[in-house]
């Protein structure tokens, strides 16, 4: 929609204005830090002394996420088994502290200040473990299983139901948790269970009914998910394996994996919002395409992907995300929703 009316007119004007300081703010040399960036942790570095789990202070979560860009987490754990991760959860409720669950780092933006509480990865050959069953036609796989071994796991298996997820950078746990998926299909398809963790550290399975699966979102309330289970239909294991190369190849070449990013920025407007346009499109149509912060930039191959150059800031992509948003906003009326999931100070 073009704007006609003074009010528009304004907003336009308080939207530039908006853009124009972060960009400057944004916009640092890379390695510098501005002392807006500078953040102490409020967290004790040895509040997890004396428990079994591996912690250390201040830990660099940027080589942990896709992007590479951000601070550090002011404690960083990896509990070797479900014990271990619950006393970790009760230590952190005892002094309260909060705690965030880090996966593959696919869908991640940490702050350039860093993460001020626990920084939990479920990493550990216990929470990576996957069993795949042909004959039983079961599949089960910890949180911190990669979704890159799994899915061609179970198509050379002959199991039909999690090929449509090819190509979907993930651990099990997040990608359950948001319902990964893209136009074949998402991951819930065929799964039976999942068990999870409350922040009491208590252990509990929930049965497929128990659970809503929406556009890239599950109504699961609980903190952490431990495992997941599916029962696939039975496949044949060549024709599995040939739909999993092709639906992987398409990817590959119509999205910037070799970039650094998070996968799509946007989810796709609701049904009725748009001429069926996807978040992809809007930004494309806008003109967008090529526009850059810093490092961070709109890439010519996939509008709905920001990629960041190495040097790049968390600042700068959030930049750019802020101005893809707001223009899509202001030039069609629809309000794109981020789906990268953004730590720390610079999400807020």
């Amino acid at each position: 929609m073009v704007p006609f009316g003074t009010a528009p007119f304004i907003k336009a004007a308080l939207e530039t204005a908006a853009f124009v300081r972060r960009f400057f703010c944004a916009c640092l040399r890379p390695g510098v830090t501005s002392p807006l960036m500078l953040k102490a942790f409020h967290t004790p570095p040895d509040l997890l002394r004396g428990l079994a789990a591996p912690a250390k202070a201040n830990v660099p979560l940027a080589p942990r996420t896709w992007y590479r860009t951000g601070g550090s987490a002011a404690v960083y754990t990896q509990p070797e088994n479900p014990d271990q991760l619950a006393a970790v959860l009760a230590r952190a409720h005892e002094h309260g502290v909060p705690f965030y669950v880090l996966g593959s780092g696919a869908n991640l933006l940490v702050a350039d200040a860093g993460v001020d509480g626990v920084v939990i990865r479920l990493d550990a050959p216990g929470f990576r473990k996957m069993a795949v069953d042909a004959e039983a036609r079961r599949v089960v796989a910890g949180a911190g299983a990669d979704l890159f071994k799994l899915v061609p796991a179970t198509a050379k298996a002959g199991l039909d139901g999690l090929v449509q997820v090819a190509g979907i950078p993930a651990s099990v746990g997040g990608a359950v948790r948001m319902n990964a998926g893209g136009a074949p299909g998402d991951i819930s398809r065929g799964l039976t269970r999942v068990r999870v963790m409350d922040g009491r550290g208590d252990v509990n399975d929930l049965p497929r009914d128990a659970i809503c699966f929406g556009y890239r979102h599950t109504d699961i309330a609980a903190p952490l998910i431990l495992e997941a289970e599916w029962r696939l239909d039975a496949g044949d294991p060549r024709g599995l394996t040939a739909l999993y190369k092709t639906l992987y190849a398409r990817k590959r070449d119509s999205q910037p994996m070799g970039d650094k990013s998070a996968g799509c920025c946007f989810r796709n407007p609701p049904p009725g919002a748009t001429d069926g346009a996807t978040a992809g499109m809007l930004i494309d149509r806008a003109g967008l395409k090529g526009f850059r912060v810093g490092g961070a930039e709109v890439s010519p191959l996939h509008a709905n992907f920001v990629t960041a150059a190495p040097g790049s800031t968390t600042a700068n992509v959030l930049a750019v995300m802020d101005h893809v948003a707001d223009t899509v906003d202001r030039v069609f009326g629809v309000r794109l929703q981020r789906e990268v999931v953004v730590w720390g100070a610079d999400g807020t």
